[in-house]
C-alpha cells in the first residue's frame, strides 16, 4: 500500500526518473533538477510523492500562490493505475488547498492526454473551455 510524504533534495533524480515514465508531456523546458529544487526549496510541501516499496508510484505538485490553487505533474506509475494512488494524491493536494483557504483548484492538461481527461474527470474536475493556456518562454 502506498503512503504519501513531500519529496526533499535527496529524491529529485529519483522524481525526474519517475516522470519520464509516468508523466507526459516530459520533454518541457524547465523540468530538470534546478527546478525542482527551487521548488523545495520555496513550498517544501508542495511536491507529494506516493511512496510504495521505498519506491515513487505516484507524484502531484500541489502549488499555492497565495491566491489560486495549482494541480501539476500529477503522474502514477503506469502499472499501479486505477489502485487509488491518484486519489490518495488529489485528496491530500486538495486537503492542502483546504487549509490555505483555496475554494477552487485547477490543472493543466493537454489535450491529447485522453488518459488523463479520465481520471481528472473521476476525481470531479471539469473542462474550463473558454479559456486556453498563453505561454512565452523566458
Amino acid at each position: 500500500m502506498a503512503h504519501l510524504r513531500t519529496a526533499t533534495a535527496d529524491d529529485i533524480p529519483a522524481v525526474l526518473a519517475f516522470w519520464k515514465t509516468a508523466a507526459e508531456d516530459t520533454n518541457r523546458v524547465g523540468d530538470d533538477t534546478a527546478a525542482v529544487t527551487a521548488l523545495i526549496d520555496r513550498d517544501p510541501e508542495a511536491l507529494l510523492l506516493a511512496i510504495d516499496g521505498g519506491e515513487i508510484v505516484g507524484s502531484l505538485i500541489a502549488g499555492f500562490d497565495g491566491w489560486r490553487c495549482h494541480l501539476y505533474r500529477f503522474a502514477v506509475r503506469p502499472d499501479r493505475r486505477r489502485q487509488g494512488i491518484g486519489t490518495l494524491l488529489l485528496d491530500a493536494a486538495e486537503e492542502r488547498f483546504r487549509r490555505f483557504g483555496g475554494h477552487r483548484a485547477d490543472a493543466m492538461v493537454l489535450d491529447d492526454n485522453t488518459l488523463a481527461h479520465h481520471a481528472w474527470s473521476a476525481a470531479g474536475y471539469t473542462v474550463q473551455p473558454e479559456w486556453r493556456r498563453w505561454v512565452k518562454g523566458l
